[in-house]
């Protein structure tokens, strides 16, 4: 089973894609830890080719959960997958999700991604292209644009899940769990 998990910027894809992860014995992807260099390079920008190679890559194995949107590689990621999972919530829910784990990243000053040196801070939350901001500004875009791309005939091989509510994602994990018996564990991190 190779699951991508999608949804606007705060929606809760890593956290999703991690607990799935863990359920299943699988791989866990998380696109950002792709992307994101030490420094807060960004690897889609700075050598768009070793990016690409690298999700390749990672989505090259058997079975996995993945986590992210970037739609430089959706293609790659979504033609390898076997599911996908939609986290299409109210826009007050992710609100109040990208804001709560603002706070958290910026007083907590914890690493983001093991060896890059990359945490959030407070001045951080200026940008424009901050979670936060980026959440609430592309937000109905964003949900347009999954359903448009979901209703492409393009991607029919996968089983597409739209999740409207955080409490169906317990049912979720249960559901795909009890599908697919786990595969023994390994280290789903792909090496920087």
């Amino acid at each position: 089973m190779r699951i991508a998990v999608i949804g606007t910027s705060g929606s809760g894809k890593s956290t999703l894609a991690e607990r799935l992860a863990g359920a299943l014995g699988v791989p866990f992807i998380e696109l950002d830890a792709i992307n994101w260099q030490p420094g807060w390079v960004a690897l889609q920008t700075k050598d768009r080719a070793e990016f690409v190679r690298r999700v390749e890559a990672a989505v090259a194995q058997e079975a996995w959960a993945f986590a992210g949107n970037y739609s430089s590689v959706r293609d790659i990621v979504w033609a390898r997958a076997t599911n996908l999972v939609w986290l299409d919530y109210p826009r007050a829910v992710v609100m109040a999700r990208v804001i709560r784990r603002s706070i958290a990243r910026a007083a907590g000053g914890k690493e983001l991604w093991p060896g890059t040196g990359n945490r959030e801070t407070w001045r951080m939350w200026l940008s424009p292209e901050h979670p936060i901001r980026w959440a609430w500004s592309t937000y109905h875009r964003r949900r347009r644009e999954y359903a448009k791309r979901i209703g492409d005939p393009k991607w029919a091989h996968l089983k597409v899940h739209r999740l409207t509510h955080p409490r169906q994602a317990d049912e979720l994990v249960r559901e795909l769990a009890q599908s697919f018996p786990p595969l023994k564990r390994r280290e789903g991190r792909l090496p920087r």
